[in-house]
């Protein structure tokens, strides 16, 4: 294999995001348990939550939780609860991904295409403000 090429799609043209590793993706994909963790993510969850639905232990989760949000595939939010507590929740960061192969059998590339959900108004004001606040 001569070369590995990854390209992230994204559906909203405001955002420009940074296409991650693509040995980082595909480890992550490949992780038996970072893969159990994804199918549990059918709608956002916190890390008790998925503690109980997956068989891993509490160390192994969040190593596999940082690795899935290393390769761009899980997003971590606050959830800030009634009585002032909260917790952080976890959710795909991704619509589809597409691993290609490309090429003629003496150079062949490899293409991962991550499509992202369009972010809503609120994510990008929020962006948008983040990034005022470090310029003032």
């Amino acid at each position: 294999m001569s070369a590995v090429k990854i390209r992230c799609m994204v559906r909203d043209p405001l955002v420009d995001d940074d296409a991650p590793d693509p040995e980082t993706v595909l480890a992550a994909l490949h992780d038996e348990d970072g893969r159990a963790i994804l199918s549990e993510l059918t709608e956002p969850r916190t890390a008790k939550e998925l503690l109980e639905r997956c068989d891993i232990p509490r160390s192994t989760l969040y190593r596999k939780l940082d690795r899935l949000s290393d390769a761009t595939l899980v997003k971590e939010g606050t959830e800030i609860r009634e009585d002032g507590s909260h917790a952080n929740r976890y959710e795909l960061d991704f619509e589809e991904i597409i691993i290609a192969r490309d090429g003629a059998a003496d150079e062949v590339e490899i293409e991962i295409e991550i499509e992202r959900p369009a972010k809503r108004a609120d994510e990008r004001l929020a962006e948008m403000w983040s990034e005022v606040r470090r310029e003032l």
